[in-house]
């Protein structure tokens, strides 16, 4: 089984991270969406455990993807869940350098797990949890950018 783990914070989750791994759900035979903890830093909007609960609920129609919140090295993450692959969203040209500078972080870590890049639909290309959780702030519609589930938690949060 070739399985493919899509790290980040996703705090929240966005159409555009959701469009990512329906694509990578194509690729591979099962996608672990990673929501990535860092307990030396302070919690985000979301705990790491309401995130994987957003991310359950907008992929429940992905038979082959599944969630889970880590905290240590991505690379320990994939070899303990004998990953092939990590995904990564590229949303413009600004993502490449950072992300291209993990990935070869992350190929000298353990050569055998590759980085595959993977690219939103155009619609999606601006959009950023950050942005969301900015117009949500500003009392804005964000139906259209996050499930209704996080639209909901988002709008309760923050206004």
């Amino acid at each position: 089984m070739r399985t493919a783990i899509y790290p980040g914070s996703f705090d929240p989750i966005t159409n555009g991270h959701l469009d990512v791994i329906e694509r990578a759900a194509k690729l591979f035979d099962h996608v672990l969406v990673a929501v990535a903890h860092n307990s030396q830093k302070p919690v985000g909007l979301f705990t790491p455990d309401e995130r994987v609960t957003f991310i359950e609920q907008a992929t429940a129609h992905l038979d082959n993807v599944s969630a889970t919140a880590f905290d240590g090295l991505l690379v320990r993450l994939a070899e303990q869940k004998n990953a092939a692959a990590l995904v990564r969203g590229l949303r413009a040209v600004s993502d490449f350098e950072y992300e291209f500078q993990m990935a070869l972080m992350n190929r000298q870590l353990n050569p055998d797990v590759e980085t595959v890049f993977l690219t939103p639909r155009e619609e999606y290309s601006y959009l950023s949890s950050r942005l969301v959780k900015e117009v949500a702030r500003l009392d804005g519609d964000i139906t259209k950018f996050v499930p209704a589930p996080v639209a909901a938690a988002l709008t309760h949060r923050l206004t």
